[in-house]
């Protein structure tokens, strides 16, 4: 591989990268535009755990907005593993915790969530964003 040709991988790479950190950002600050435009139109997010799978960027962001409505998130992603498998497509495995308070009148319940991502990426005009996400937790402590 030339420089150029690894220059322009690991500028793919480092995209994905900043793209994913703005995901759980907009996520745990709830800003539910910016969070769904990080998503394909017909990208599937899916989490076993929870018998849970969308289809479409809108009932993605319409089921984790409501399902974290009165939910303080804080979510970290550690140890990035990115493939670029085509000129516009990448996959990637992050290692993940999250952590989810829920408050009501009796008081606040914390979760701590630990885990994978799997996911899949598609460049759509210029901009990377997640085609499919797969949330697979090896441990939860509440």
């Amino acid at each position: 591989m030339n420089a150029e040709d690894l220059l322009q991988q690991l500028w793919t790479v480092e995209s994905i990268k900043r793209m994913r950190a703005r995901v759980a950002r907009f996520l745990d600050t709830k800003r539910w535009d910016e969070f769904g435009d990080c998503f394909t139109d017909d990208a599937t997010l899916e989490a076993p755990e929870a018998d849970l799978r969308w289809k479409g960027r809108a009932r993605i962001v319409q089921g984790i907005s409501a399902g974290m409505d009165g939910v303080r998130t804080v979510h970290h992603l550690h140890a990035p593993e990115i493939e670029i498998t085509g000129p516009d497509t990448a996959t990637g495995v992050w290692a993940m915790s999250d952590v989810l308070e829920r408050v009501s009148p009796r008081g606040s319940t914390i979760t701590n969530g630990y885990g994978h991502y799997l996911e899949r990426y598609e460049r759509q005009e210029g901009q990377w964003r997640i085609r499919s996400l797969r949330l697979e937790r090896l441990r939860i402590d509440s």
